[in-house]
C-alpha cells in the first residue's frame, strides 16, 4: 500500500449506499461505482445490495470477465481497513442431547420388529383358514 492511498473504515464506506453515491469493497479495495450503476449488466440493484459489507464473495461468485476486472481500476478510491470488517463466523450446529439407549431395550425393539410382522402373518393365515371352512 502506497503512502498516498486513502484508507477507509467499513462505517465510512457503508454511508455510500444509494443511487447518487455507491461504494463497494472488493478484495480489500474500495470502489466508487456510482457512475457505473446504470451500465452494470446485472442492474443497479445488484450493486446497491452489496454496499455496507465486503462484497468480494458476491463479486467472485458471479465469475466476472478479465475485462470487468480491468474496468474496476477506473473506479478505485482507496483501501479498506480490514480490522473494521467483522470476521465471518463458521456455523456450528446446536448440540443434540446424547441418547443412550441400553442394550436390553435395543434387544426388545429388534425382537418386536421380528415378532409383530410374524404375528400379523399368523393372524392372517388363521382368518383365511377359518373363513374358508365356513
Amino acid at each position: 500500500m502506497g503512502s498516498g492511498e486513502k484508507v477507509f473504515t467499513l462505517k465510512e464506506v457503508a454511508e455510500h449506499n444509494n443511487h447518487q453515491d455507491c461504494w463497494l469493497i472488493i478484495s480489500g479495495k474500495v470502489y466508487d461505482v456510482t457512475k457505473f450503476l446504470e451500465d452494470h449488466p446485472g442492474g443497479d440493484d445488484v450493486l446497491l445490495s452489496a454496499t455496507g459489507k465486503d462484497a468480494t464473495d458476491d463479486f467472485e461468485d458471479v465469475g466476472h470477465s478479465d475485462n470487468a476486472r480491468e474496468m474496476m481500476d477506473q473506479y478505485y478510491v482507496g483501501e479498506i481497513d480490514a480490522s473494521t470488517i467483522p470476521k465471518k463466523v463458521a456455523y456450528t450446529p446446536p448440540k443434540q442431547p446424547h441418547y443412550n439407549q441400553d442394550k436390553t431395550s435395543e434387544f426388545i425393539i429388534k425382537l418386536l420388529q421380528f415378532l409383530v410382522p410374524l404375528a400379523i402373518l399368523g393372524l392372517a393365515v388363521a382368518i383365511r383358514f377359518y373363513t374358508k371352512q365356513a
